[in-house]
C-alpha cells in the first residue's frame, strides 16, 4: 500500500481559485441578502450554482481580566431558539472596515468598548451554498461605553452573561450550545491563550478571503 503523503502545517492551507464566470444573475432579492446564480466553467466543462450573496459579518470575543468570556442570548427565528452567542454583524454599512464594525456591535449589543483588539479567526459559515465569511475579534481591556444603546425587535430582550472561558469550552463540548461564532471563537481563544496568544492577527489585518469588506 502506497504511504499517504505528510501534509504538513505549512502546506496546510486554503487556496483560491476564481474560475471563469459566464453568466451571473440575481435570482432572488431580498431585504438583508440575495440569492444569486452563476454559471462558470471548471474542468472543461459547465457548472450552474446558486448560493446566498452575503456581505459578510464579524463577530467579538470579549474576554476580561477574569477570563471570562462576555455572552449574549437572542431569539433566532429561522433555527426557533433563543441561542448564545457572541456580538455579532453584518458588513453591511459601505466602506466600514471591519474593526470598525466589530467596534460598533461590541457597542450596541453589549454597551462595551474596548481598549485591545486582534483578529483570533476567520470563517466561511456554509462554503456550499453562502459566501459568507466571517472575522471573529478578541476584545480586551473592556469597559462601559459612556451610553446604553437602544435596542428593539429580537434585540430588545437581549441576555448578557459573563462566563468562564473554560466553561463556555465545556458547553461546547458538551453539545449544548450551537451558535457557529462562538464555537469557532470560545476554541481558537482557549488555544490561543495555551499558546500565549502568539498567533493573533493584528487589529488592521487585511482579509484578502473576504473582498467585498472594506479595508480588506
Amino acid at each position: 500500500m502506497a504511504e499517504r503523503p505528510v501534509v504538513t502545517e505549512e502546506a496546510l492551507c486554503d487556496d483560491a481559485f476564481t474560475p471563469e464566470i459566464t453568466a451571473t444573475e440575481t435570482v432572488f432579492d431580498g431585504a438583508i441578502w440575495n440569492v444569486r446564480r452563476d454559471t462558470f466553467q471548471y474542468d472543461d466543462h459547465e457548472i450552474v450554482r446558486e448560493y446566498i450573496d452575503h456581505p459578510g459579518a464579524v463577530a467579538v470575543l470579549a474576554l476580561d481580566d477574569d477570563d471570562r468570556v462576555l455572552l449574549i442570548k437572542q431569539y433566532r427565528h429561522p433555527v426557533r431558539h433563543r441561542d448564545w452567542e457572541i456580538p455579532a454583524g453584518l458588513l453591511d454599512i459601505r466602506g466600514e472596515a471591519p474593526l470598525d464594525a466589530a467596534k460598533r456591535e461590541l457597542a450596541e449589543e453589549a454597551d462595551l468598548q474596548a481598549g485591545e483588539w486582534h483578529v483570533l479567526g476567520e470563517f466561511y459559515t456554509s462554503p456550499g451554498g453562502s459566501d459568507e465569511a466571517i472575522r471573529i475579534y478578541l476584545a480586551r481591556s473592556v469597559s462601559p461605553t459612556a451610553e446604553a444603546f437602544p435596542r428593539s425587535d429580537e434585540e430588545a430582550d437581549i441576555e448578557v452573561r459573563w462566563v468562564p472561558l473554560d466553561d463556555v469550552v465545556e458547553s461546547v463540548l458538551a453539545r449544548r450550545v450551537q451558535n457557529p461564532s462562538l464555537i469557532v471563537g470560545v476554541l481558537s481563544a482557549r488555544v490561543a491563550r495555551e499558546n500565549g496568544w502568539a498567533q493573533l492577527g493584528a487589529a488592521d489585518l487585511p482579509w484578502p478571503r473576504h473582498p467585498k469588506a472594506a479595508g480588506a
